[in-house]
């Protein structure tokens, strides 16, 4: 074990470690991170940041930083991936000056190195080739203790997992496992010199919506790159095969699709996909000296962009609640702080849990049910904010200001329709 006790234990270095490291220390407080891997880095493409994120980096002093990596899309469009007609649009003009921050698109590797630095300023102290095996309260000294592969032990006065989907921490409060969607997902980028690119609007974020199907673009890296993003219901996953989600189902999985997505499969990556698994939402992320932060506490399904989005709030709640509660003599109240994350965040994440998983199905409908939501999707107003604003607005501290949910609207409430075109 090292010579030194942190005041803070961060196990993983992804994106919601990391920001978590950075809020913490930002408060004074000496923070060390383990990550398993032999080096730091993020796997993946393009991430959406909505403006509760983008406010939090701007609290951070790494907005104008992150800006300059990505892209300020002018606006999101959703479409109908079989006709390719459009159903409906966010201005996100606009929507920056209703929430005060913008949306912004960045490569994952990009916000993640960004965030990496940030913590090398602050003075984290950043262990690689750490995996950690085992999590422990410590009895006698109140914090707690985690064991490494290797046999060796890091304690500190807090431990925060934030190991991930397959959290080991997580095994501590509940006995459960990831859940399956059986849908799939390829990802792939496309350089801006290729004619893919010059005929997209790389100012837009867009979203065709399919029977068991979508695909999403948007422009990456000051537009360098069209990110690209095909998801898909693997038929051997439905099936109770092992081996899903493979190449051979990706381009059947869109033959009922447009040209401009059919297009767009060539370019999508053939020797890697991600299976798309989230968990039941739990409302209990606290045991002793030890927290749950991002997806080891509520991997999301990604239909609404929030999970990495989660995982930074979750860091920048905690660092809030530690700055209320010390002592004169700058001792943090681990007991309070811990218990007033746990009061706010599990409830606003499994909102977004389980709204992730609606809105995955409402994407996904065919025949009379597709029809009756695009019905409504055409009927929504381009400035109407009622779905997001429980989203988008500051993030809640405390519960009471967590925003009302918005009120679904069922699409077997639209009128019916014939031959695609509302009844009159």
């Amino acid at each position: 074990m090292p010579d030194s006790v942190p005041d803070v234990l961060i196990v993983g270095g992804g994106i919601g470690g990391l920001g978590a490291a950075l809020a913490l220390s930002r408060q004074g407080l000496a923070v060390r991170l383990l990550e398993r891997a032999p080096a730091f880095g993020e796997v993946g493409a393009g991430l959406q940041l909505a403006p509760n994120c983008t406010r939090i980096l701007d609290d951070y002093g790494l907005l104008d930083e992150a800006r300059s990596l990505g892209v300020v899309p002018d606006a999101m469009v959703m479409r109908d991936a079989l006709d390719g007609a459009e159903l409906t649009r966010l201005d996100l003009r606009d929507l920056e000056r209703r929430y005060g921050y913008p949306y912004l698109v960045i490569h994952r590797s990009d916000l993640h190195a960004l965030l990496l630095r940030a913590c090398e300023r602050a003075g984290v102290e950043l262990i690689t080739d750490a995996h950690v095996t085992a999590y422990e309260n410590s009895g006698t000294t109140g914090g707690a203790r985690v064991t490494l592969a290797s046999g060796g032990t890091h304690e500190a006065g807090v431990v925060i997992a934030a190991d991930g989907l397959h959290s080991t921490a997580r095994r501590l409060l509940v006995d459960d496992e990831p859940v399956s969607s059986a849908y799939v997902a390829y990802r792939g980028t496309v350089p801006a010199e290729l004619d893919r690119v010059r005929s997209t609007d790389l100012g837009e974020v867009v979203v065709h919506v399919g029977p068991s199907c979508h695909f999403v673009h948007y422009g990456l890296r000051g537009g360098d790159l069209l990110n690209q993003v095909a998801v898909f219901e693997s038929p051997k996953a439905l099936a109770g095969q092992e081996d899903w989600g493979t190449p051979d189902e990706l381009d059947a999985a869109f033959a009922r699709t447009s040209d401009f997505v059919k297009d767009g499969l060539p370019f999508m990556w053939r020797d890697k996909w991600w299976r798309m698994f989230d968990r039941d939402p739990v409302m209990t992320w606290v045991h002793g000296r030890i927290t749950l932060l991002g997806d080891a506490a509520h991997p999301p399904l990604q239909y609404i962009a929030q999970g990495a989005i989660m995982a930074i709030e979750d860091g920048w709640v905690l660092g809030e609640h530690v700055a209320r509660n010390r002592g004169a003599d700058g001792g943090v109240d681990w007991d309070a702080a811990l218990a007033a994350y746990e009061a706010v965040r599990p409830e606003h994440c499994r909102r977004v849990v389980t709204t992730s998983r609606a809105w995955g199905e409402l994407w996904h409908l065919d025949g009379t049910a597709r029809e009756q939501r695009n019905v409504l999707l055409r009927a929504r107003d381009t400035y109407d904010y009622a779905f997001v604003d429980w989203l988008y607005g500051p993030t809640a501290l405390t519960p009471d200001e967590e925003p009302p949910m918005f009120t679904p609207i069922p699409p077997a409430s639209a009128e019916p329709v014939a031959g695609g075109v509302p009844a009159t």
